[in-house]
């Protein structure tokens, strides 16, 4: 499988889930977003690191690169190789005195360690084609930079995403993608797909 390459462009707070950070990712040759729900300390870790922030003491993904460049291991690259049931599985690609070992991860925690070695990110067509939002071509990685993703209202009278129908499901999709809201875009999608999967 050809693998496709991300970059990071928007790190945002979620408005509904506490403490939870929306990651948005980018395939670098096309206009397919990822976004990611991740912990806020590892939004925190990815933060410090893209930000060029020095901490007063080591965060647990600066101990690891320590650790690693300590004993001769280079990350090569983080794969997103799977996502099951809405979440992604990720493991890091290393390199050890010539040979290549597969470390499996939680995403963020992929991430945060592979922006400290400065590696790329990559996932699969089948991952983008099921998880991904697609952006009109007038929107650039840039526009996600530094903009908050906050969560839309929902419709009078519905509850959840469930008591939508496809048809208003995939017009809030729109909606949401309209207005850069990725978080939400992302709920729907999964909602979506768990729909498809029945």
């Amino acid at each position: 499988m050809e693998k496709i390459k991300l970059e990071i462009v928007g790190l945002s707070y979620s408005q509904t889930q506490s403490g939870a950070y929306a990651l948005v990712l980018s395939e670098v040759e096309g206009n397919r977003r990822l976004p990611i729900i991740i912990g806020g300390f590892e939004a925190q870790a990815i933060a410090i690191e893209l930000e060029k922030m020095v901490p007063t003491r080591p965060l647990t993904h600066d101990l690891f690169k320590n650790f690693a460049t300590s004993f001769d291991i280079n990350v090569k690259e983080v794969i997103i190789y799977n996502l099951i049931e809405g979440i992604f599985y990720s493991k890091l690609i290393c390199e050890q005195n010539g040979q290549i070992l597969e470390i499996d991860a939680r995403t963020s925690d992929a991430i945060a360690i592979g922006v400290r070695f400065k590696c790329p990110v990559y996932t699969f067509e089948s991952i983008l084609s099921s998880a991904g939002i697609l952006l009109d071509d007038t929107q650039t990685n840039e526009d996600l930079i530094g903009e908050s993703i906050e969560e839309e209202e929902p419709e009078a009278g519905s509850n959840t995403l469930e008591s939508l129908s496809i048809d208003e499901l995939n017009e809030q999709m729109n909606a949401a993608v309209d207005n850069e809201d990725y978080e939400l875009a992302s709920k729907i999608r999964d909602e979506l797909n768990r729909r498809e999967g029945n």
